[in-house]
C-alpha cells in the first residue's frame, strides 16, 4: 500500500485502556501509519502512549477539541507540539483558532478547526440555541478557520465538497463519521463511505469502530486503504 495512501487513513484509538490501544496497534502494524488519540485514551496514559507512538515514527492525531481563553489554548498548543505530535483539534471559535496558530508558529504541527460534530444535526444545533443548522454552521466556521491560518478543518464528509471550495487546494479535510457500506452508523448522523469522502475531496479519513472492533483489525484496515486507493 503507498505510503500517500497510507498516511491518509487515521485509526481512532476510541478503547479505554492503554492495553487495548497496544492490542490494536501491534495487530495493525505497518499497515496503519497513522492514529488518533481522544479524550477517552488520553485521560487512561494515553498521551504518553502517543509519545511513544510518534517516538516510533508513527503519526498523532491528537483530538482534544481545546477551547478557552486565548492563553490557556496558546500555552496548551505550545506544549502538545513539543510532544511531536502531527495534528490537533481546536474548536472553530476564532480567538480561540487565532491564539492556537500563532502559538504552533515554526512548530510542524497541523490545527485542525472542528465546524460541526458529526453526531450532530439540524435538532441537535437548535436545542444547543444555535438559530442556523449544520451546514450553514459549517461554513461559517470554516471560513473562519481558513482566515485564522489554520492548517485544515475537521467536517463531515457530506460538507467536504463545499468547504473544499471555500478552503482552497492546501488545507487539510479531515473527515470522521466514516463507514464502509453495510456498517452500523452507531451515534453518527452524517456519513460516507470511504471512498465517497476521498471522491468528495477528503484528505484524511478518521476511522475507529469500523477497524478496531473488527474481528481482524488488518484486514478491515486494508479493505478501507484499497477502497480509498481505487477513489483516487
Amino acid at each position: 500500500m503507498a505510503d500517500t495512501i497510507r498516511d491518509r487513513l487515521i485509526v481512532g484509538l476510541d478503547v479505554p485502556t492503554l492495553t487495548d490501544a497496544d492490542r490494536i496497534v501491534a495487530a495493525l502494524g505497518d499497515t496503519v501509519s497513522f492514529y488518533k488519540i481522544g479524550h477517552q485514551l488520553a485521560f487512561a496514559g494515553g498521551l504518553s502512549f502517543a509519545r511513544e507512538l510518534a517516538g516510533a515514527g508513527k503519526k498523532i492525531f491528537l483530538d482534544m477539541k481545546l477551547l478557552d481563553i486565548d492563553n490557556t489554548v496558546a500555552k496548551g498548543v505550545e506544549n502538545i507540539a513539543r510532544m511531536g505530535m502531527t495534528m490537533l483539534t481546536i474548536h472553530a471559535y476564532p480567538k480561540a483558532m487565532r491564539a492556537a496558530v500563532k502559538a504552533a508558529e515554526g512548530s510542524g504541527l497541523t490545527l485542525l478547526g472542528v465546524t460541526v460534530l458529526t453526531s450532530m444535526d439540524d435538532t441537535d444545533l437548535k436545542e444547543a440555541g444555535y438559530a442556523c443548522g449544520a451546514r450553514e454552521l459549517v461554513v461559517m466556521r470554516a471560513r473562519q478557520a481558513r482566515d485564522a491560518g489554520m492548517g485544515g478543518i475537521v467536517c463531515a464528509s457530506t460538507e467536504v465538497a463545499e468547504v473544499r471550495a471555500l478552503a482552497g487546494p492546501e488545507m487539510a479535510l479531515v473527515t470522521p463519521g466514516i463507514r464502509p457500506a453495510g456498517a452500523d452508523h452507531g451515534d453518527q448522523k452524517r456519513v460516507m463511505t470511504p471512498g465517497e469522502a476521498i471522491r468528495a475531496g477528503s484528505t484524511h479519513l478518521v476511522v475507529a469502530r469500523p477497524i478496531i472492533a473488527a474481528d481482524d483489525p488488518k484486514a478491515a484496515a486494508l479493505a478501507i486503504l484499497n477502497e480509498m486507493a481505487a477513489a483516487g
